[in-house]
């Protein structure tokens, strides 16, 4: 759907793409300077594979400040973007015969890289009437004896749920019994967060698992600073020097630059996050008091991140359509509004939208789909 937005953009067709995952707002003036102060200082060759000292320390002290963890620097990689950590989690972790527990609706990669790493995904779905979370009866009945990992996200990308320490810790509690079993924390979103309950890390919520537990994170969603390509990842050391192994034979170290950016992101003023969030929540309430007006849509208010995922069945079945898939393509073409497919993360009659734009472009999405829709 990007491509497919980009490419009529680019025939000057008035399409709105509510599709990007990336926030709107440039990268943050002192974290745009770190990056040129280290260019004119030099810093522009190989660092150490696993990252910086200077970066791992801004790591060390943003878990401690954040999410009460003590990571020594060898727990610690440094990666390009998160992606990459979560990556050389499963190809260092999984190999043939071993499974990993991935909640649907998922990110669009997580059981992809499960499968390049020859394992199998074990899907479980969630849906909009649990607030799309893993619950604990449905871990205990998908755990088994050849699982490895369980994957989970919070903030949820496409969803927006989070989960509440409460609800982690009565998923430890099931996961306590499966001593081989590691836990992946994808935490990316951790600042874009308003839930009622704070934002929670699981090894923070279940100090008990942490030395079988990666928490990821990085400064792509946080500081706007996706195309930066910094994420990190913090656990126990002989599975981060495993990860190591993998990074140095793909990519080794990444940019240098740019992890001299990521240190000043880490250690400098937290405000300019909090006034993004500031703004990603205005646009969440506006966008699920929109979507909830059109037939045949329903959407659950998120906690955090800047996607809204509204249930589309209904709007599918009333317009004669077959799919979420045929939905998306309809709007594309008759809205101009592009939307992924729920059909992408692992759930079917389902829309995800990035409301990561103006309030005045997403307000006229929302008008065309609802047109596009009644008409």
């Amino acid at each position: 759907m990007l491509a497919r937005a980009t490419e009529l953009k680019q025939q000057g067709v008035d399409i709105i793409s509510l599709g990007a995952g990336e926030p709107d707002f440039n990268t943050p003036a002192h974290i745009r300077a770190a990056a040129v102060d280290a260019i004119e200082r030099g810093d522009t060759r190989y660092t150490p594979i696993d990252g910086t000292r200077e970066l791992k320390a801004a790591i060390q002290a943003k878990f401690l400040r954040d999410n009460a963890l003590d990571y020594a620097p060898e727990q610690i990689l440094v990666s390009s973007g998160g992606k990459q950590s979560l990556f050389n989690l499963c190809l260092a972790l999984l190999g043939p015969g071993d499974e990993a527990i991935v909640q649907a609706p998922y990110w669009v990669s997580y059981p992809e890289m499960v499968r390049l790493a020859d394992a199998k995904p074990v899907i479980v779905d969630t849906g909009i009437e649990q607030g799309f979370k893993l619950t604990p009866e449905q871990l205990s009945a998908a755990v088994g004896e050849r699982t490895r990992l369980v994957i989970l996200n919070s903030p949820s990308n496409p969803t927006g749920a989070s989960y509440s320490e409460e609800e982690l810790s009565a998923l430890g509690a099931v996961l306590a019994d499966f001593p081989d079993v590691v836990i992946a924390s994808d935490d990316i979103y951790e600042p874009i967060h308003w839930g009622k309950d704070p934002f929670v890390s699981f090894a923070t919520a279940c100090p008990a698992l942490a030395d079988r537990t990666v928490t990821v994170n990085g400064v792509s969603k946080a500081y706007a600073m996706t195309g930066w390509r910094i994420g990190y990842a913090a656990g126990p050391e002989w599975l981060i020097r495993g990860m190591k192994t993998v990074q140095s034979q793909s990519t080794s170290n990444p940019c240098s630059v740019s992890q001299a950016a990521a240190v000043a992101a880490l250690d400098g003023d937290q405000s300019v996050v909090a006034e993004m969030t500031r703004h990603y929540k205005t646009r969440h309430d506006a966008v699920i008091e929109g979507l909830n007006a059109i037939p045949g849509f329903e959407c659950r208010p998120g906690d955090g991140a800047f996607y809204a995922f509204p249930r589309v069945a209904d709007a599918v079945r009333d317009l004669g359509l077959s799919s979420d898939l045929e939905l998306a393509e309809r709007l594309i073409a008759e809205a101009r509004v592009a939307l992924v497919p729920g059909t992408a993360f692992g759930a079917p009659g389902y829309l995800r939208l990035s409301f990561a734009l103006s309030l005045d472009d997403l307000q006229e999405a929302l008008n065309r789909v609802k047109s596009a829709v009644m008409a």
